[in-house]
Order: C-alpha cells, then structure tokens, then sequence
C-alpha cells in the first residue's frame, strides 16, 4: 500500500501566539490548506476574469462528469487556455453580468468555468492592481448539448497524450496542495450540475459569480413554454414572476451540508468509542459521524448522533478542526467528546445505522494509528498484525481526532488526560 500524502500546514506555524500556547497547534486536514487566494471580491468583475483567462501563467483543471484529468492517481495535469478555447470560447466574460443576464438563452450550451483563485507563490504570473499570482480555473468539459463534439475531441485528445480522467470515488492520493485546488473544483462543478433550475418558480438558472452563485433571469432569448410574449433579438420573451428576484436573496448560494464527527472519550479517559458501519471492510472502525440538523448547535449535534447511533450519553463537547468534503459538498466539523459516568453502556437499538460499536483502549488504538490505517478500499499496510484492528489513514480527519484523543490533547498540544 503507498504511503498517504501529507497533511497540509497550518497558516503561519511558525509564528508564536498565546492561541498556540494555551490551546496547541492548529490541525490542518486534508482538503483544505488551499495554495490559492480565491479574491472572491473580484468575481463579479469581468475585466478581471477576462484578463485572469488569457494570461499565459493560467492553469486550467479539466473534469469529465467531476472525474480530474491527471498524470496518475497522485498527479492532477493542467491545460492551457489555448486547449479550453474551442470549448469555452474566445472570451466567456467578455460582458458584465448585467449584460449576460439580460442576453441569457436558456437553449444555449455554455460550458461551467469555474474561477479557483490565484497562486500567489507565483510572483511572475498575473497581476491586477495590488494582487498577483497565477489564476486557476476549473472547466466542466463534460460532453452535452451543442458543446458534445468539441468536449469529446477535447477528451480524445488529452487521453492520447497519456492522461486520463481519475475516475475514482474519492481521491485522496493528491498532495496535499492539489487536493486543496482539486476539492471545490468538484464541489461546485458537482453543485452547478445538480442545480440548473430554480428552486422557486422551476425556470432554468443562469451560472455568475464567476461559478460561484447562480440567478434566475427575467427574461430569456430562447421559446419556454411557460414564458410571455415573443421572442427576439431586441425583445426577449418575459419570463414569470419569481420571489428570487425581489429583496436581498436573489441568488441561489453554493450549499454545504454541516456534518459532526467525533472521537468519544469513555468517563475516565481511558477508552475510546469507535463505530463499525455495515460495509466496511474486515476488523475496520471509525469514529461517529452524523449530520446537523436546523436550529442544532454542533454541541449538541454531536451528542444526539452519539446517541441515536450508539447509546452513549455524553458531557463536555469540545470542537477540535474541520475537514471540507467534496463528496459532494460537506464540512466535517470534528469534536472531542466524553462520556458522562453511567452512560457508557451502548446500545444499538435507536439508530440501526451501525453493525458494531465498542470501547477500545487507549494503547489498542494508537497501536493501530501507528500500523492498522487504510483507506475503505485499501489494505493494511506491511507492519499490520493479522486480527488487529483497523483505522482510518492519516488524509480523513476521523484519524487526527483520534490521534488527538489519544496522543496530543485536544488541539495539538501534549495529553493532558
């Protein structure tokens, strides 16, 4: 089995602070730790991104049906804006937004580019004002509509340049860096994807913000069966009227969905909970994990699905770090939790989601953090001892809470237990 990449680091680790000094160092999963300034202020500003596109020093992440062009599954490759030209066009930002969407055809093909943000370890590549770096885009060439023949040209020709589209469920052989770049490219081309019409009055949205937003138009060039009056070149048809554009919410935002995962600590500190889930593989845990749910604190997200899942009541909640998840579009919100005295009895009966749940001692679980980790379709790795338990690999952020519980205290800094 190959060796997990590295972690990314924290920002400025090397810098003292009284944070650092009560609370340890900060956890940087993988994921996040983005090389890239994502200027977000500048996606409404078409010169910008019109001037970013063309630059020589822009790299271009290619996904097909969000599977990313690579080397291998530890190289992501990036195209040129010449290679996206015959599929994107001379200039997609050419026009405001105010402009696209008052032109906005509904039957046209356009395909989704996404602006990733700008790599400022790159102090050659572009500048803008006060900021520079190279851009990053991320482009859909996903072959549909009128744009199939290009995008399945636009395939072909990469695939016989010995690329290929990683076509993995989960990638998480990156280093680190390209993770970072790779994780919202997926999440918001998948996003985008899922989200073409309104979700309020069903008429097909509009992509702005440079990938990041998406508007219901007023009108629209294109003949929609629901629409008033005629179409033309100088009159486009009305479209109905929809409660999205009045007041302040008349943009439909990227979503997120806010997930707890936690390791558990028993009463004296002594074990730790971990779940096993009907399809893992053999001798394999993890820690709990579950969704927020509206108007839930994380506090007690964390406790309920602790619960629900295994039986356990717990105490004192303590968040530890956040993991971004692209599959599709989660927020791992990771916690320390303890069990309260008398409530360590576990019981499966509320929430069928789990097979197993078991206390499991300290020494047994650093053990198997230090030779029992895989991923879910991996195998153990050489120094594992046949029967013994089975983690999650360093990249998933359910092995840094438990390396946490049960090596460096809370955030970082020595046990303290």
């Amino acid at each position: 089995m190959p060796s997990p990449p590295d972690l990314p680091q924290p920002a400025h680790p090397d810098i003292d602070s009284m944070l650092t000094r009560k609370f340890g160092k900060e956890v940087t999963n993988y994921f996040a730790g983005s090389p890239l300034n994502r200027v977000s202020f500048l996606r409404t500003d078409h010169n910008f991104l019109s001037a970013a596109l063309k630059h020589p020093s822009t790299s271009f992440l290619l996904l097909d049906n969000l599977a990313p062009l690579g080397h291998n599954s530890s190289k992501l490759y990036y195209a040129s804006f010449k290679d996206v030209r015959p599929l994107i066009g001379e200039d997609p930002y050419e026009t405001s937004e105010e402009e696209l969407i008052k032109s906005y055809n509904s039957k046209a093909t356009v395909p989704q580019l996404l602006f990733l943000g700008l790599d400022e370890s790159k102090k050659t590549g572009f500048e803008w004002t006060i900021y520079q770096g190279s851009p990053f885009f991320a482009v859909d060439v996903t072959p549909k509509g009128s744009k199939e023949e290009v995008a399945k040209t636009l395939i072909q020709e990469k695939e016989s340049q010995d690329l290929k589209f990683l076509r993995d469920r989960i990638h998480m052989a990156l280093p680190a860096l390209e993770a970072a770049i790779y994780a919202p490219a997926r999440a918001l081309l998948d996003w985008n994807a899922r989200n073409p019409f309104c979700a309020q009055c069903g008429q097909p949205t509009l992509s702005i913000n440079a990938g990041w937003k998406r508007t219901c138009p007023p009108t629209d060039m294109s003949s929609l069966k629901a629409s008033i009056g005629s179409t033309t070149e100088s009159s486009p048809t009305e479209r109905p009227d929809c409660a999205t554009r009045k007041g302040i919410s008349n943009i439909c935002f990227p979503r997120t969905d806010s997930t707890v995962i936690m390791a558990v600590l028993s009463a004296d500190s002594q074990r730790i909970l971990l779940g096993r889930g009907k399809r893992f593989p053999p001798l394999w845990y993890s820690t709990l994990a579950g969704f927020v749910e509206p108007a839930e604190s994380v506090e007690e997200a964390v406790r309920r699905e602790v619960w629900e899942e295994s039986g356990i009541t717990l105490g004192r909640v303590v968040v530890h770090s956040t993991q971004p998840w692209p599959y599709p579009a989660n927020l791992m919100i990771g916690a320390i939790a303890q069990a309260i005295p008398g409530g360590e009895e576990i019981v499966l009966k509320h929430d069928p989601e789990l097979e197993d749940a078991k206390w499991v001692g300290l020494d047994e679980v650093r053990e198997a953090l230090e030779i029992g980790t895989s991923g879910l379709g991996e195998g153990p790795g050489k120094r594992y001892k046949e029967g013994g338990l089975r983690l999650p690999p360093q990249t998933a952020i359910a092995h840094q809470l438990l390396q946490a519980a049960t090596n460096r205290g809370l955030v970082g800094g020595e046990a303290k237990m």
